[in-house]
């Protein structure tokens, strides 16, 4: 037993879907179906009760999560403690994120940076709906993938990537079938939607207002992706996400569909200013070599990558 395999089961637990859980870990589901029954072996007991539409906590499941997460807290507490101390090689870089941050681009930008600086350990840190900038801001990360719209004021950011946007219907209903539907075509659709996000952010999501001018319809409200999910899945609503977002979260009950008429998803990186580790530079440069574009632009002071 390890920490990385008790990290793969407290996402598996938060997602209730080992297919969505690896694409937030970035990992293929192969390997993580692996790791987990590596670890019910080690530990001698079943953890999940696996079902057409996810997996589910065993009774055990719950008692070994629940230490598996002061186990982790324990571990990070320790790296912190470690990192005052500690030299630019052995220095971490924390990457927040959301849902599938930027896709296939974040999986080479992270194998690119640590090719070229195997002594920085990265950490993907997932973040709450819209509050990438927030974690800069906070401290608790020290990059963010970050989706917009976002108020970048005071960071320093470059563009990353766009995407065009996908809707999730359930695989039953009637739309599910087309190659690709306009936003008028699903304006009758209620949309699952976000409790914590701000209102801006949802509402430039769910196309508010159409170009027809017409309204959205709002469906079951919840912050967990896993149940957003579920109630698409079972016909109480639509989702719309990058098309990345529809490939990592595979699910058996929804089809997604290209959405035409709308404007695509812009991905920044953002950073702060002024912050002081060295590991946040060479991932902008490795950022900017990858994306294979110009000098990073800031909302407020000049960043310095």
């Amino acid at each position: 037993m390890d920490l990385r395999e008790l990290r793969y089961l407290v996402a598996v637990a938060d997602a209730r879907h080992v297919g969505r859980a690896a694409g937030q870990l970035f990992i293929s589901q192969p390997s993580l179906s692996y790791a987990l029954k590596k670890l019910e072996r080690e530990l001698g007991v079943t953890l999940l009760r696996r079902h057409p539409r996810g997996v589910d906590l065993t009774e055990a499941g719950q008692d070994v999560v629940a230490q598996a997460r002061l186990a982790l807290q324990a571990a990070q507490r320790v790296r912190d403690a470690a990192a005052r101390h500690a030299p630019l090689a052995a220095r971490r870089l924390r990457v927040g994120y959301q849902a599938s941050g930027a896709g296939s681009l974040a999986a080479r930008l992270r194998a690119a940076f640590e090719a070229g600086n195997p002594g920085i350990v990265v950490e993907p840190r997932g973040c709450e709906w819209a509050r990438e900038a927030d974690a800069l801001r906070e401290g608790t990360v020290d990059v963010a993938i970050v989706w917009q719209p976002a108020d970048l004021t005071g960071l320093a950011s470059m563009p990353l990537a766009e995407e065009p946007r996908v809707i999730g219907l359930a695989a039953a209903h009637p739309l599910a079938q087309r190659t690709r539907l306009a936003i008028t075509d699903v304006r009758d659709e209620p949309l699952v939607r976000t409790r914590s996000a701000p209102r801006d952010w949802t509402a430039w999501w769910a196309v508010d207002p159409r170009p027809d001018g017409s309204r959205p319809r709002w469906g079951p409200a919840d912050d967990d992706l896993a149940r957003l999910l579920d109630h698409v899945a079972a016909g109480r609503g639509a989702i719309i996400v990058p098309r990345t977002s529809g490939e990592y979260f595979s699910h058996p009950g929804i089809s997604w569909i290209p959405l035409t008429g709308v404007e695509p998803l812009r991905i920044d990186l953002a950073w702060h200013p002024d912050h002081s580790n060295p590991a946040v530079d060479a991932y902008v440069r490795t950022a900017r070599r990858l994306r294979g574009t110009g000098t990073a632009r800031s909302t407020g002071k000049t960043g310095t990558g």
